[in-house]
């Protein structure tokens, strides 16, 4: 867009059938429309310089003023806006964020069509947008039949753009983001999830012209809510941990080969995908005392129809980090014996992974789930499996993160070392929090109490000389109001 637009008188070419030609230059590139009339080329004219005059910024390609390309764009239907913004995006994200994109699209565009119509075979219709229309890599093959007839069918019934901007259209399409195919409810982050990848086709939506402003923006809808707190009642403790590797270790098959692979997720309070990707040259583990893993990625599975080589995972940066971003995180004694044990008894891959499947392969998360899902059978009692403690892996680095917090460790350091923001710790770690600073309030009041001494005159109680050169204060009611004395004693007023 530009706003250097310059208008020249209307030129008459008496060589054409339409000879009233209006010109006009955007940032110094020629544009021309010729009409029959000299009316209609004045009309022309007049109407361009009033877009000129009220600021409108034109368009450098096609010559013509913002307002107008929006109202040609407008006529766009949801569906072509959608797949163009799959087009302009799939290069430059990764696999498991185009399945994403793609299971947001396919749920909320069949919610986007007129007079609320319903295609006959729902699932069909799902399942060939997800598959097909919002996937790039499968546009090189022709869709299947039935999916090419539901196709044809939302290309008809597709609402212009226009009508996006809508409260109740908007809401309808909210609202199916909520369900399921069978009408059940959707999970509140499943919900989270696919609200913010269809808000980022809005935004660049807005940026292309189609809209002047994201029309989610101030809509009033309230997503179902979503609790980021971890249940400490889910969370097992030291103990139970204890029990819980003890279990994975005695397990036949897959059991040893994971003990390690779960006491990284406890002990460092490692994500799964971190875990898969670890490296011997990542390990720094010493005869005796601690150690350092330092963290460089992480291996997620997409998916085969979601990569450009193929591929079922793909190597990711660290979470929220720069592409060579690395996260140093201290780990206790037990964990690098648990790795030194781990590697003298299994070696490691020729890539240098310290975990691997029977194949030499990637982890997979179903398998390292069901024999966690044993684990908990043999180690857990019937209540604790009622409270459905540890149910998932991921509870390990909850249990991790929490038994920092417990113990005392500065939330800032615990943020660092578990790759998270302070933000995000609070939020989840709430109720860890809590018994925090119920702790910290605990060593508060067990130091003041040590500062109340026997009485010494009529000036009230005598505490100990303050430690090191701090300056003497005179305490009322725990707080500071004055210096006094000269020999170093501390005393607290009446």
């Amino acid at each position: 867009m530009s706003y250097k637009v310059r208008f020249w008188e209307i030129r008459e070419r008496t060589d054409r059938p339409s000879s009233f030609e209006v010109r006009w230059t955007v940032n110094a590139k020629e544009n021309s429309e010729s009409f029959r009339t000299k009316g209609l080329a004045d009309s022309r004219r007049s109407k361009l310089m009033v877009a000129a005059r009220d600021g409108e910024p034109f368009d450098t390609q096609s010559g013509l003023p913002a307002s107008e390309i929006r109202a040609l764009r407008q006529r766009t239907t949801w569906y072509v806006l959608a797949r163009e913004y799959v087009e302009r995006r799939w290069e430059r994200t990764p696999g498991n964020t185009r399945r994403t994109i793609a299971e947001a699209l396919a749920t909320i565009t069949p919610m986007f069509v007129e007079g609320g119509a319903v295609y006959r075979e729902p699932r069909v219709l799902r399942r060939a947008l997800y598959s097909w229309a919002f996937n790039k890599k499968a546009w090189q093959d022709d869709p299947r039949e039935d999916w090419q007839a539901a196709l044809k069918w939302l290309e008809r019934r597709s609402l212009p753009v226009s009508e996006l901007e809508e409260p109740d259209v908007l809401r309808r399409g909210l609202d199916g983001l909520c369900r399921k195919l069978d009408g059940t409810a959707a999970a509140a982050k499943t919900v989270k999830r696919k609200r913010a990848a269809v808000n980022e086709v809005f935004g660049e939506a807005v940026e292309r012209g189609y809209f002047s402003h994201n029309p989610l923006n101030g809509l009033r809808w309230s997503a179902p809510e979503v609790d980021d707190e971890v249940d400490p009642d889910c969370v097992p403790n030291p103990v139970q941990v204890a029990r819980l590797l003890s279990a994975v270790k005695a397990l036949p098959g897959r059991g040893p080969h994971l003990y390690a692979f779960f006491g990284c997720m406890y002990y460092a309070a490692m994500r799964p995908a971190e875990v898969i990707h670890l490296q011997k040259s990542q390990c720094r583990l010493p005869a005796s005392g601690w150690g350092l893993l330092n963290l460089k990625g992480g291996v997620v599975t997409a998916g085969k129809e979601w990569t450009d080589d193929g591929a079922v995972h793909e190597i990711h940066s660290l979470k929220r980090r720069a592409a060579r971003a690395t996260r140093p995180v201290p780990i206790p004694p037990v964990l690098v014996r648990m790795l030194r044990e781990h590697m003298r008894q299994f070696g490691v891959a020729p890539d240098g992974r310290v975990f691997r499947n029977a194949a030499g392969n990637y982890i997979d998360a179903s398998a390292y789930g069901i024999t966690w899902g044993r684990a908990r059978e043999a180690a857990l009692t019937l209540d604790e499996h009622s409270l459905e403690l540890a149910k998932r892996p991921y509870d390990l680095r909850h249990a991790g993160i929490s038994f920092w917090l417990a113990s005392g460790v500065d939330p800032a350091e615990c943020a660092r070392r578990a790759g998270q923001s302070i933000q995000v710790l609070f939020r989840y770690y709430a109720k860890f929090l809590a018994e925090t600073r119920n702790h910290a309030n605990r060593l508060i009041e067990a130091s003041m109490e040590r500062w109340e001494g026997p009485a010494d005159d009529a000036e009230g109680p005598l505490a100990e000389p303050w430690p090191g050169n701090a300056p003497e204060l005179l305490v009322r009611g725990g707080i500071a109001v004055g210096d006094i004395g000269s020999k170093g004693a501390f005393r607290l007023a009446a």
